[in-house]
Order: C-alpha cells, then sequence, then structure tokens
C-alpha cells in the first residue's frame, strides 16, 4: 500500500481544535498555535498529551517549563481561529486583539474559547516530526456550557 493509501484512513482519526497558548513570566510575550492533537491520557494523575512541532510559536516556554493552557475551540466563536489558521508573524501578534485573562496559575485564557485546561509539561518525547509532550492539568475553566467542541477531520493524514 503506498504511503497516501495509509494516510487516507488516518486523516479521518476526528479530533478537537485547539489553541495553545503561553506566557513568560513577565508577561511580555504572549504566544500561542493552532492544534488539533490533544488527548486525555491519565485520569490520576490527570494528564494530556499533545504534538507540538518545534519551532512553533509557544514550543521554547513550553518546553521551559512555563504553564500553558488548551483552549478549546468551541461551535458558539470561531473567529479568532483565522489568527491562528495559518500561524501569524510575531510582530502581529493576534493577543493584541483576542480577549483573554490569565488563569489561576499563569496560563492565557481566550475569552472566546469553550473551555480551558491549564497545564505544565511533564515530560515529551520526539518519535518523529513532532514532540509529544505529556502534561499535568493545573486547573480547568468552562467559559461557554452551551456550546460544543469543534471538531476537525482531515482529508488526509499527511498534513493539518
Amino acid at each position: 500500500m503506498t504511503q497516501q493509501g495509509k494516510a487516507q484512513a488516518v486523516g479521518h482519526i476526528p479530533s478537537g481544535l485547539f489553541i495553545v497558548t503561553v506566557q513568560d513570566q513577565d508577561k511580555n510575550i504572549i504566544d500561542g498555535y493552532l492544534a488539533s492533537w490533544v488527548q486525555q491520557i491519565s485520569f490520576s494523575p490527570l494528564l494530556v498529551s499533545l504534538a507540538i512541532k518545534p519551532g512553533r510559536p509557544a514550543y521554547d516556554l513550553i518546553k521551559a517549563g512555563k504553564v500553558f493552557s488548551i483552549n478549546i475551540v468551541g461551535d458558539h466563536d470561531k473567529s479568532y481561529l483565522k489568527h491562528f489558521w495559518k500561524g501569524y508573524d510575531p510582530a502581529n501578534n493576534p493577543f493584541k486583539e483576542i480577549p483573554f485573562t490569565t488563569g489561576d496559575h499563569g496560563g492565557v485564557l481566550i475569552s472566546w474559547a469553550k473551555s480551558v485546561i491549564e497545564c505544565q509539561m511533564l515530560s515529551s518525547t520526539k518519535p518523529g516530526d513532532h514532540e509529544l509532550v505529556i502534561a499535568e492539568v493545573k486547573n480547568t475553566y468552562t467559559l461557554s456550557d452551551e456550546s460544543k467542541p469543534m471538531v476537525h477531520i482531515r482529508k488526509t493524514g499527511l498534513d493539518y
């Protein structure tokens, strides 16, 4: 079977849409990226995993152990996705336009998200072109009870 043939069914694995955000200790740098590979991996302790490509916005701060947030995109408001879909020039940081607050542990909580999970990296491994980060859940916030999480299905497992 060809790589393209194998990748077609892999692309059918449903995933959510998330904006992973982080800020430095002085709150001078606020960064984020669109993620689709996020999953709960443990009940006790409560752990999640996410895949991040080295070089992405937020990568260095997450790897340095800063608290980061997984903002779950809801079906009630998707307008802020446009800032993250293709990435952005650091000179045009979208957090100048996107309303947010800071969570109890210093995470960036996008006001338009359905819900937010504050996390801190425990470990990571790089099995392929993305790094797999294992993170402990520090706190959670539900911002929109009525909305449903966005679900993303890709055409192929070879790109986003």
